[in-house]
C-alpha cells in the first residue's frame, strides 16, 4: 500500500482530493495534513510514498516553502516524491514557476487542479 500526504490549504480541497484519490486507485492509503506543521511529521510517521503539496502566494504555501518542506521531507525519508499541486487558470505566473521548479529539479512533479480525479490518481501511480 502507497501512503500518499496531501497539504492543502482548505479542507474541503483536500478532501476533495483525496476522496479522487481513494475512488481511483485501492493501493492508495491518504493521510491529509491538518495543518503545514503536521505535513513533515505525517510523512515521516507514515513512510509516505509522496506529498502533495499545494502552491499558493500566501505564506506558508509558497513556491519556496514548498520546496524547502520536500527538502525537509526528503532528509527524513528519502524515497518520498513531492507533487507541486497549483491552479494554473487563478494564477498562470505562478504555475509557470512551479513547472520551472520541477525542471529545476525542485520537485518531483507537479499536476494543475484542473486535471481529471483519473488522471491525479495516474500521475502519482507514475512517480
Amino acid at each position: 500500500m502507497r501512503r500518499i500526504v496531501l497539504d492543502m490549504q482548505t479542507a474541503l480541497f483536500s478532501e476533495a482530493v483525496s476522496d479522487a484519490l481513494d475512488k481511483s486507485d485501492p493501493d492508495f492509503c491518504v493521510y491529509c495534513a491538518e495543518s503545514v506543521e503536521q505535513a513533515e511529521a505525517l510523512c515521516r510517521s507514515c513512510r509516505a510514498y509522496a506529498l502533495i503539496t499545494e502552491v499558493t502566494r500566501r505564506h506558508p504555501r509558497t513556491l519556496e516553502d514548498r520546496i524547502a518542506l520536500g527538502k525537509a521531507v526528503k532528509a527524513k525519508v528519502p524515497s518520498c516524491k513531492t507533487v507541486l499541486l497549483i491552479d494554473e487558470n487563478a494564477d498562470p505566473e505562478l504555475a509557470a514557476k512551479v513547472r520551472q521548479a520541477k525542471k529545476d529539479g525542485l520537485a518531483d512533479n507537479f499536476i494543475y487542479g484542473s486535471i481529471s480525479p483519473t488522471y491525479l490518481a495516474a500521475v502519482i501511480d507514475a512517480l
